[in-house]
């Protein structure tokens, strides 16, 4: 609860939504008293007079307390990772690098002497010997976690099973702002500039930006302005994308160099430290949601001009691959009756993802209780056996296993069983941020609870919740897959058989068929562990075309494998795949 009442707001017996409502710092000084000039969005918490300008934010107390909590609770440095020795008299340049760092680089000493470069001979995997190298220490709280090695010929290294942070992370603690770059000389300009308030990247321009994970709730979450100074090339255009996705694009500003500077080390270098910091003071902000020309969009527009569009995510099922891939950004809704195994087949889906495009996963799932009894579903897949020590599995793969599983897999349970669809997509927004979810699998829809606005019918609501499902895809950059449950169906009269469940046949609206990017229907047959996929929509025909893939079921593992069938709807040509599998057998 927001307590607007602490500041003198009077919101009007309204708890939601926007208001305008008495100023109670210049009301009091003014000829007019009583007007409403004070704006108030209850929802965040923001609040501006369009009178005497007074601004701010009221805080979620329970909000509040949850951020204290988890920042006391922080998860620490997991103990497996290695940790380098700090030898101080590393940091005791010599004359040559030095000069390297001060007249090339245009670094100040007091910033080499802040970040504590140092040198060092390394051996290097790169040129198979011993090299000379600059030396990036990362520090936590003041103990050393990774060393960066640098050499002549830009070669880098990192220690050896030492964990991945942010470079210079103690620098951004408690502050209302950060800056994060995409290199540790680029952090060091800002250091020099005079902005200790920075970070680097410690991989470059690598997307995939799990060592965040740990330092969002204790680092970042706080954070008023966040400054993306990354690299204007490709690579660090899909960084920057990342990072805003991950820290929301409401805070982040981006920092443009300059045509001829790629980084902001080589616009110290060209441009000198006031240079610097009129870039930062003119970074841009994300553009308006919702509002987009070709100009906005001209980096993405040129890549398709370039390249055309690509195929999506493959699952690595090379029949159903042929007809259907898969695109972050996009809604999919998966039906068939109950039984058929809808949820088997996505949580398989979602595995091959994971696996293959490092998507991690999202699961609100209730119809799967306990979490434990799910994850042992997924392991069995993961394994290919039955995962028990009783079928002969063994400690190291239950050790791979839930490692796998902790790193890559979050279920969404709230405990106050507000299973409301704005609340899980709040959630869902949330794992994004802190766990960088690229799968939301929300298994099924009538798990949700259905609170009715006033005047909305059912109609009304799964319209609603079917827009709010793809803003959230769109806004968040991930898959989301929506579990449906079709209306009760008849058997026919003469054969006794149920027909194929199609779109239409989902209870509660026909947007089910024509808001989703894609639409999915299991079908098993009755005779058999024979399975069909019917691919009834999928919007784009650069990620495929309707169609139809047939799976054989593995009743002991779960697994979905390919297959053809004959005219007697047998299964042959069964694809037994392990390439898609990570190998969880004893090394």
């Amino acid at each position: 609860m927001r307590n607007f009442k602490k500041l003198g707001i009077d919101t009007r017996g309204r708890v939601s939504g926007k208001v305008k409502t008495i100023c109670p710092w210049c009301d009091s000084t003014r000829g007019n008293k009583g007007d409403k000039s004070l704006s108030v969005n209850l929802d965040n918490g923001m609040y501006l007079c369009h009178h005497c300008g007074q601004k701010g934010c009221v805080p979620d107390e329970a909000e509040q307390r949850m951020r204290e909590q988890r920042r006391a609770t922080a998860k620490a440095k997991p103990m497996h990772y290695r940790r380098p020795t700090f030898r101080p008299e590393s940091c005791t340049l010599s004359e040559k690098v030095e000069r390297y760092l001060v007249e090339q680089r245009c670094l100040s000493q007091a910033a080499i002497k802040e970040l504590r470069i140092g040198e060092a001979d390394e051996w290097m995997p790169a040129s198979g010997k011993k090299e000379h190298c600059i030396c990036f220490n990362y520090f936590e709280n003041g103990e050393l976690v990774n060393t960066k090695y640098r050499t002549a010929k830009k070669e880098f290294k990192m220690v050896t099973d030492a964990e991945l942070i942010p470079y210079h992370i103690d620098g951004i603690a408690h502050t209302p702002t950060c800056i994060i770059t995409e290199g540790e000389m680029d952090a060091a300009s800002f250091v020099t500039a005079g902005r200790n308030d920075v970070v680097s990247v410690p991989s470059g321009a690598n997307k995939n930006l799990t060592w965040l994970d740990r330092f969002v709730p204790t680092h970042f979450e706080d954070k008023r302005l966040i400054y993306i100074a990354v690299d204007s090339d490709s690579k660090g255009l899909m960084l920057q994308q990342e990072l805003v996705r991950r820290l929301g694009s409401e805070r982040c500003r981006i920092v443009h160099f300059g045509p001829e500077c790629k980084d902001a080390n080589e616009h110290l270098v060209r441009y000198g430290v006031e240079s610097l910091l009129i870039c930062l003071e003119q970074a841009e902000e994300i553009p308006l949601e919702g509002a987009f020309t070709a100009e906005d969009l001209h980096e993405e527009f040129k890549m398709l001009f370039e390249n055309g569009l690509k195929q999506g995510a493959e699952s690595g099922w090379e029949e159903f691959d042929k007809l259907c891939t898969f695109e972050l950004g996009r809604l999919m809704v998966v039906t068939g009756v109950p039984g058929d195994g809808k949820s088997e087949w996505v949580d398989e889906l979602c595995l091959r993802l994971c696996l293959r495009h490092d998507w991690k996963i999202g699961f609100f799932s209730p119809e799967n209780m306990p979490i434990s009894y799910h994850l042992r579903k997924l392991a069995e897949k993961l394994n290919g056996v039955s995962f028990s020590q009783a079928t002969g599995a063994s400690l190291f793969m239950y050790e791979q296993t839930e490692q796998f599983l902790a790193a890559n897999v979050t279920h969404l349970l709230p405990g106050d069983e507000d299973y409301s669809l704005e609340t899980i997509l709040e959630k869902g927004r949330q794992l994004v941020a802190r766990r960088g979810i690229r799968i939301l699998v929300i298994d099924p829809m009538n798990s949700l609870n259905m609170n009715l606005r006033d005047g909305e019918t059912e109609l009304m609501y799964y319209r609603r919740a079917l827009n709010s499902f793809r803003r959230f895809a769109l806004q968040n950059h991930c898959l989301l897959i929506l579990v449906a449950h079709p209306r009760k169906m008849n058997r026919d009269a003469l054969t006794g058989r149920k027909r194929r469940v199609e779109m239409n046949d989902i209870f509660g609206s026909s947007d089910f068929a024509n808001k989703p990017d894609y639409c999915l229907t299991v079908h098993r047959h009755e005779e058999s562990n024979l399975v069909t996929i019917y691919i009834d929509k999928v919007k784009y025909k650069h990620l495929g075309t309707r169609g139809s893939a047939n799976f054989v079921y593995n009743m002991v593992n779960g697994r979905y494998s390919s297959c053809l069938i004959d005219e007697q709807k047998q299964p042959y040509n069964t694809q037994f795949d392990s390439k898609n599998w990570i190998d969880l057998r004893l090394p």
